[in-house]
């Protein structure tokens, strides 16, 4: 009989249909999540540990990495590693793996269907219904904004950033974007100002990555400079915008509507976000298909079993 290899995960994966069973039949599991003592497992169950799973909801912090005498690879399901110390994970020479690509067209859908609904004013339309109001004397809901033919700014064109952007031209729309630097391989207009792109765009989409280097690069100069008719759209990170300074501009008339997928401190919303009409608020549901989160699962397990048969993971975090 085959022995299993033992890995340590993380956090459980329930946002995927089978990840935990699958992870279980093909491995032998320590699931860290479901000791009390945290340091004390690691020092049982770590030695010859080779391989973690994870997600960017539990990451893998500098204390877990040093904890793992023989850490060779992490694997975490999904895109994001902002909460994995990659930094830490090179220093000992440890591969960082996550799921890029197969997630994109998923979250890009709903950038646009946020977009779409925090323009069209649906999610206040869908209450007003539900509410038994509409042909009721107080009369309708506000008008909405024309989406079509406008002008879209992405703030980050990377993988889902340009899938936004591709979405933007089947509707018409003049796209231009914001990046750490510009990219010669598309046409797409660039402005090096982030604040320029936002006084220009009527509808400005938050695709880039997480962590300290992008926290609050959306701050209150750049909500102010898309406007009292602006949109912004977040399928990021929270963290990417000050929340504190998006509901003042909000609270203040200076922005016209917030569309969020995530926020500064998940699941926590400000109850400003929950309770007006000027929000659109999911609860971080940017991969949650079952198709993708298929896809998230089985390539997350693909460079598991690509490490333990080869020593290399497939999507490597460069």
């Amino acid at each position: 009989m085959t022995t299993k290899h033992r890995i340590i995960q993380v956090g459980s994966l329930a946002g995927s249909p089978s990840a935990n069973k699958n992870l279980a039949d093909r491995y032998d599991v320590v699931e860290l999540w479901k000791f009390p003592d945290r340091k004390a497992a690691l020092a049982e169950h770590g030695t010859g540990i080779t391989a973690v799973v994870t997600s960017a909801n539990f990451g893998a912090d500098a204390e877990l990495i040093n904890a793992l005498p023989d850490l060779k690879a992490i694997c975490s399901w999904g895109v994001g590693y902002e909460t994995i110390d990659v930094d830490a994970a090179k220093k000992r020479g440890v591969q960082v793996s996550n799921t890029p690509d197969v997630l994109t067209d998923c979250v890009a859908d709903l950038a646009w269907g946020l977009l779409i609904a925090g323009a069209r004013r649906m999610g206040q339309g869908e209450r007003f219904v539900r509410a038994g109001q509409w042909g009721q004397v107080h009369g309708s809901i506000p008008l909405g904004q024309r989406v079509s033919g406008k002008k879209l700014g992405i703030v980050g064109l990377g993988r889902i950033g340009e899938a936004i952007a591709k979405r933007g031209t089947g509707f018409d729309m003049d796209v231009r974007y914001h990046n750490r630097r510009k990219r010669d391989d598309i046409s797409y207009g660039y402005e090096a100002s982030l604040v320029d792109l936002a006084a220009w765009a009527d509808f400005l989409v938050v695709a880039t990555v997480g962590g300290p280097s992008t926290r609050h690069l959306v701050n209150q100069a750049v909500l102010e400079a898309l406007g009292p008719k602006g949109i912004i759209v977040n399928i990021a990170r929270g963290p990417v915008i000050d929340e504190a300074a998006l509901v003042a501009a909000l609270e203040a008339g200076k922005l016209g509507c917030a569309a969020l997928d995530v926020f500064e401190h998940e699941p926590k919303v400000p109850d400003a976000l929950k309770t007006g009409d000027n929000a659109v608020v999911l609860p971080h549901i940017g991969s949650a298909t079952l198709e993708t989160r298929l896809a998230m699962e089985n390539l997350m397990l693909d460079n598991l079993k690509a490490y333990f048969d080869t020593g290399r993971v497939i999507t490597p975090v460069e």
